[in-house]
């Protein structure tokens, strides 16, 4: 048996206002050069030469070096819904920066998820260095927009409840609700902070994926009697600038899932990092982890996550979850993963017990 522990725990995010400006989301590129000149010259005072950081390890000492106090395993997190159901206008970032060991705002080492609450009549500005950031409306309607710069033209798109949209890098966008809104945003700029770095260009265009054509695409699959027998009944968000990796940035993955009442979704696993956004569900729903399964493929040792409809919760990478839905109604969901990245590095390693399309 494999006895793993499982990180657990849960932090209350911090809020703040449009005029605020999260930790670490300013211009870097002078500090960085500044601060590699002053190192470089202090080291040349003291004689150091270029054997002064150099640093060696028995394997058996550095070869895993993800554990407690070193490099900061991924935890189960959880976040419900009552964080954003009230309040002023603001950002409301799923911060666990601290637990991670990293620079803030940080949700996982590559990515960084936010409640966005916004009031009627009033705007936020989503400021991030990242190269991608998703946006999924879980109710309200208002108007995004973005100012042109030297690699397009200015932006404005009309957003409804059950929208999501994907903006690459560039300036600033401004969301302004007609009524009273909350927004789901993930970027991936923890990622770029970590690698020390800012964006030069555009990697993808700006792609909206509008709530009633979502509806159309999910009820074309329901309506597939094969795909009942799948691991997941979902639909992954694609772009046409990126037909290899069939995701929705080069860094971003999304999905629309779909647990039917009384189903059990089998286990499956990845080792990218998901960050689970619940849009709709009863009681009855939860999520199964842990870190292997019997051979009837049954989670071993599993802790239960209790879904909770506008929550959100992080599967860690590597951990095997399945879905169930013992409510009398059908329930989704919207994981967002730095699976687009992992595909590239041929890293994603995703494994379906009982197969992908739910054979044995």
């Amino acid at each position: 048996m494999d006895n793993t522990a499982i990180p657990t725990g849960s932090l209350t995010p911090r809020s703040h206002s449009e005029s605020d400006v999260e930790p670490g989301e300013a211009p870097m590129a002078s500090a960085a050069r500044a601060d590699a000149s002053r190192a470089d010259s202090a080291g040349l005072e003291m004689g150091e030469g270029w054997e002064a950081a150099a640093l060696w390890f028995d394997y058996r000492e550095a070869a895993n070096p993800v554990r407690p106090g070193l490099t900061e395993p991924i935890g189960l997190h959880q976040w419900g819904a009552d964080l954003h159901s009230q309040g002023p206008t603001a950002i409301l970032p799923l911060d666990l920066s601290g637990a991670l060991g990293c620079p803030g705002p940080a949700t996982s080492p590559a990515l960084a998820a936010h409640f966005l609450r916004i009031l009627p009549g009033e705007a936020l500005s989503a400021a991030s260095v990242a190269t991608s950031s998703l946006f999924a409306v879980l109710r309200g309607g208002g108007t995004l927009t973005r100012p042109g710069d030297g690699h397009s033209g200015p932006l404005t798109l009309a957003w409804e409840r059950g929208d999501v949209f994907v903006l690459p890098a560039g300036p600033t966008p401004r969301l302004e609700a007609r009524e009273e809104s909350v927004l789901y945003w993930v970027h991936d700029g923890p990622l770029l902070r970590y690698l020390g770095v800012e964006p030069s260009l555009p990697r993808f265009r700006p792609c909206h994926y509008p709530a009633a054509r979502l509806e159309r695409e999910l009820a074309a699959l329901l309506s597939d009697p094969s795909a009942t027998k799948a691991n997941r009944l979902s639909l992954l968000l694609g772009h046409a600038d990126l037909p290899a990796s069939r995701t929705v940035s080069h860094t971003l993955w999304a999905m629309q899932g779909v647990v039917p009442a009384g189903s059990v979704q089998s286990p499956h696993r990845h080792q990218s990092v998901a960050l689970d956004l619940i849009l709709d569900c009863d009681p009855g729903c939860y999520t199964l982890v842990g870190s292997s399964c019997d051979s009837e493929g049954q989670i071993r040792d599993a802790h239960r996550i209790d879904w909770q409809s506008g929550g959100a919760f992080i599967t860690p990478p590597g951990l095997w979850h399945a879905h169930m839905n013992e409510s009398g109604r059908a329930a989704r969901l919207l994981p967002i993963q730095d699976a687009g990245l992992h595909t590239y590095l041929r890293s994603l390693d995703i494994r379906f017990w009982g197969g992908l399309g739910g054979q044995e």
